[in-house]
């Protein structure tokens, strides 16, 4: 499965990137690539299906970077690159179980419409993610098992030129995500659907080419 998607996404830039010479020789009134540097807030809104527990992770601070190709001046798409680390916990309201950390690659390409208005160029988006769950920490249990998982994005942000090139952004998504955990207890494994669903906040500056 990860080989399926990362040659997905080195078709996708193969192509667009031819799109993008041919049209290089002809005049255009706006930049056809374009890519921002974002710091970002990954904030998950955690649940799961254990009677009585709650599953809790932690919010992460991270950098992130984005490429946008416009097929028209209205309509691009975005692909976002970034990881993060996040805690994991799981209890009540009386005592917590540590279940470590782990790492989530979630390479995301959107689908977007922007809006022009002087300076400021609104936009929002909506595409697909598929996320990698890597250097699992397993904590007080005896192992962690994540399954890596597609999920849905909807993003709104807005732009805002400071000349003909450079520009800052604020950027928003909502990342509808969900995995399969397998928890060794040591007694046995406990099978657990955990919803991540992470708001994302990012706020940046961009380039166009």
């Amino acid at each position: 499965m990860k080989k399926i998607i990362f040659s997905a996404l080195i078709a996708f830039l193969f192509v667009f990137n031819a799109q993008a010479q041919e049209a290089s020789s002809s005049s255009q009134d706006y930049s056809k690539w374009q890519a921002r540097f974002r710091i970002i807030s990954v904030i998950p809104s955690p649940g799961d299906n254990l009677d009585g527990l709650d599953v809790d992770i932690s919010t992460s601070f991270v950098p992130e970077l984005d490429f946008t190709y416009f097929f028209t001046k209205n309509i691009a798409a975005e692909l976002i690159l970034g990881t993060t680390k996040h805690d994991v916990e799981v209890g009540d309201n009386l005592s917590n179980i540590d279940l470590g950390h782990v790492w989530l690659l979630p390479p995301t390409l959107n689908l977007q419409y922007h809006f022009y208005a002087g300076d400021f160029k609104p936009y929002v988006g909506a595409g697909i993610n598929y996320t990698i769950f890597y250097g699992v920490d397993e904590g007080d249990v005896a192992g962690m098992d994540y399954e890596n998982s597609f999920g849905f994005s909807f993003q709104a942000g807005v732009d805002y030129s400071l000349n003909d090139k450079w520009f800052l952004n604020l950027d928003l998504k909502q990342l509808l995500l969900s995995t399969d955990v397998d928890v060794d207890t040591g007694a046995g494994v406990l099978p657990v659907e955990v919803d991540i669903n992470p708001f994302i906040i990012g706020l940046g500056v961009g380039r166009k080419f």
